[in-house]
């Protein structure tokens, strides 16, 4: 005789089915438009910025993603200084004041007029003021966060830590109030031999007075050389056209350094070639970033969120030295960026067989290795996007690249390091149906290994990546700074 459960029951079993239902929808609804957003909020500021400052792209590269590695330890702080510890309050918090303040200061984030001096020092010495402050934040933000960690303070000495964090965050509002109280006089501008896009005349206008003189003798002498070549020019165009130039001009696409679209680009190994050295960097770091807690758990340390805002603060150090070394070796040595991403692809291998012994010594070591050398990957990988395949479509090349993380984290933190780590928890807890926790170096050592291993392949794809590209920075880095291409062939 079969058992048919009662309609009370089923209506109940329904009635629990939709509420789960309606809970994972809700859940899947709130991360799919928070992360969406997340992406147009960087998206934006940092294609503004790369454009607005074509002569600073690693320094600019380095001080936006800087910032967002410390935005995690800002909302600690908020969350334990001013909303009292409340998860109704964060999520009010994210709520209304995240889009209040992003419409409030929207309008400052637009495009200008770039400056086209190779020794700007004002702008190099804003440059500067900027990294200082964002370091000394990065720093404050580190002890304020261990310090709450391992001592009881009071409400009093808790709204002082959460007041000298505002006051370091708007510390960059220093430079424009500066020049806007103090601004510098006008300068002669110098003949600028940057590429059309950035030149001044397509920036600023004609001077109004001289416009009509050079534009009538301009015409004049075109006229007159026309009439004088017009036979020869005829004759070169149906030359060209026999022997099948003109046509091959035509299809030819753009070189690297071009503005490229992202079509374009995806059909370049370059631009292939850059996204595997940035997976097996990126990936794998995820993949520990992902495993921190159980990783530092395994190995005996007991309080795992100072070994979270080490890697934090490194990766924040990693990504402003990233920008900044690479921005001075590759006008100083024509040097290419991912060269930086070969090195710190070594260490991590060093750094993922230190992981790998368990040893609880080494454990702090690991994670402030591992975080630099993760934050300098990002770093490097966005300017070196927008010199070999240009800013045309830059917002969506850089975005592309970006699905490198979701990627390594689902292919060496779930697939991998979950399977491995919840293996040897059985084993360890044999007869328990859901063991949680997993202790000793076992627990990741083959995962480490492996990602060992990838980056190993990943430092001889930048060795590949950095021979091809080598001619290009050369040509794009010649005269010490930024000059386009096209600028290049037009000096010839």
């Amino acid at each position: 005789m079969r058992f048919f459960p009662s309609i009370p029951c089923q209506i109940q079993l329904l009635a629990l089915f939709l509420d789960n239902f309606i809970g994972y929808l809700q859940l899947w609804i709130a991360l799919c438009i928070g992360t969406n957003s997340s992406a147009w909020l960087g998206t934006a500021a940092l294609v503004t910025n790369m454009r607005n400052f074509p002569l600073s792209r690693g320094t600019v590269a380095g001080l936006i993603k800087g910032y967002v590695a410390v935005s995690a330890a800002v909302y600690t702080e908020t969350f334990n200084g001013m909303l009292g510890n409340s998860a109704t309050n964060l999520l009010l918090l994210l709520a209304l004041g995240i889009p209040t303040a992003c419409i409030v200061v929207m309008y400052f984030v637009r495009p200008c007029t770039p400056s086209l001096e190779e020794d700007n020092s004002t702008e190099h010495s804003h440059f500067m003021y900027t990294q200082i402050s964002s370091v000394v934040l990065g720093i404050y933000l580190m002890v304020a966060t261990i310090l709450g960690d391992t001592l009881k303070l009071s409400q009093a000495v808790t709204y002082l830590l959460f007041g000298i964090m505002i006051l370091l965050l708007l510390a960059p509002l220093a430079i424009p109030i500066k020049m806007t109280l103090y601004p510098n006089k006008q300068t002669k501008e110098k003949p600028s031999t940057l590429a059309p896009s950035y030149s001044t005349d397509s920036l600023s206008g004609a001077d109004p007075e001289n416009s009509e003189p050079l534009l009538g003798s301009a015409s004049a002498t075109l006229a007159t050389r026309a009439h004088e070549s017009d036979d020869s020019t005829d004759l070169d165009v149906l030359l060209a056209e026999g022997e099948g130039a003109v046509n091959l001009k035509k299809k030819r696409g753009p070189r690297r350094g071009d503005d490229f679209t992202f079509l374009e680009a995806l059909v370049k190994a370059d631009f292939w070639l850059l996204f595997i050295v940035y997976f097996c960097g990126v990936g794998t770091g995820v993949t520990v970033l992902n495993n921190l807690a159980q990783v530092g758990m395994s190995v005996g340390a007991n309080d795992t969120t100072i070994l979270l805002c080490l890697f934090g603060f490194c990766n924040f150090v990693g990504r402003i030295l990233g920008g900044s070394l690479s921005e001075y070796f590759v006008r100083s040595r024509m040097l290419p960026r991912p060269f930086w991403m070969m090195c710190t692809q070594i260490i991590m291998v060093v750094t993922f067989l230190l992981f790998a012994t368990g040893l609880h010594s080494l454990i702090y070591v690991s994670t402030t290795l591992l975080g630099i050398c993760y934050g300098v990957q990002f770093a490097v990988m966005i300017p070196t996007v927008s010199e070999l395949f240009g800013l045309k479509d830059f917002g969506l090349m850089y975005n592309f690249m970006l699905l490198v993380n979701p990627l390594g984290a689902f292919f060496f933190s779930a697939l991998l390091a979950g399977y491995i780590y919840d293996k040897e928890a059985a084993r360890q807890h044999p007869g328990v149906l859901e063991p949680s926790n997993c202790y000793g170096p076992d627990c990741f050592r083959v995962t480490f290994y492996v990602c060992a291993i990838v980056c190993c392949c990943g430092t001889l794809l930048s060795v590949l990546f950095i021979a091809r590209i080598k001619p290009v920075y050369q040509m794009l880095y010649a005269s010490g700074s930024f000059r386009h291409p096209r600028s290049q062939q037009q000096l010839h």
